[in-house]
């Protein structure tokens, strides 16, 4: 028990809850944009089925170490270059998300619609919200995984913090969820993040490896500038809406 409450486990545990928080934004993004598709009744619930579930796959995978390990070996070379079985998850990963975002932005921009097909039923909906959201959770759990690997040696100290992380996001994905339904022009920038997060799950999968720390603080640069957009906007100026399945129920 003393060594578990160590000041290098302590040291080990708050830096692995920030840098899981951090890397649970984009999380957290792709959640609000799926739940926000649903009727609002059904939002909460789908969060919280969303972030546990993030969270049984990563206790899970810290519990299958040696597995996660293994995923690191070459499978198979094409001209030369090496695929492990992490290299395919992160790449299918990536375009996923690419193709995902890539098509919300698209449906959500579209101005011109031909006869809308009948909405699909309310139980449907979920499922298959719940249904893209486990798909990208296994993907970020990978990876969130392989960093506490790399950071904490104790396993108590790793699902501790990642239990703290997915608190932290249980608690503010509400807030972050709404604010981004409430704003467009946060929701096509929220988007935007997933497509460069899914081009850089798709670089890492080929073997380019980029500095997530380039990726963030654009995000952030970013987010930064439309937060002062909107605080300049003149008050009476109305945002542009954009096309919600939902919005007429």
């Amino acid at each position: 028990m003393d060594e578990l409450l160590s000041t290098a486990n302590l040291i080990s545990y708050l830096t692995l809850t920030a840098l899981e928080i951090v890397l649970g934004i984009d999380n957290i993004v792709f959640l609000s944009i799926l739940t926000g598709k649903l009727p609002a009744g059904q939002q909460g619930r789908a969060r919280i089925i969303g972030l546990s579930l993030a969270l049984v796959f990563r206790i899970g995978l810290l519990f299958a170490l040696s597995w996660i390990m293994g995923l690191t070996d070459e499978l198979f070379a094409v001209f030369g270059h090496g695929f492990s079985g992490r290299d395919l998850i992160l790449a299918g990963g990536g375009l996923f998300l690419v193709g995902k975002a890539a098509h919300e932005i698209h449906v959500k921009l579209e101005v011109q619609h031909g006869p809308e097909a009948p909405p699909p039923s309310s139980g449907g909906a979920f499922i298959w919200v719940l249904a893209q959201i486990l798909v990208l959770d296994i993907v970020f759990s990978l990876d969130s995984v392989i960093t506490a690997v790399g950071m904490a040696q104790s396993l108590v100290v790793m699902i501790a913090a990642m239990v703290t992380a997915v608190g932290v996001m249980l608690l503010s994905s509400k807030g972050i969820g709404d604010f981004v339904n409430r704003h467009p022009s946060m929701k096509i920038l929220a988007l935007s993040f997933l497509l460069l997060i899914g081009v850089m799950l798709l670089a890492e999968g080929m073997g380019q490896h980029v500095n997530k720390g380039y990726i963030y603080f654009a995000m952030a640069f970013a987010f930064a500038v439309e937060l002062v957009n909107l605080r300049v906007r003149r008050a009476h100026e109305k945002p542009v809406k954009l096309h919600n399945r939902f919005e007429s129920e």
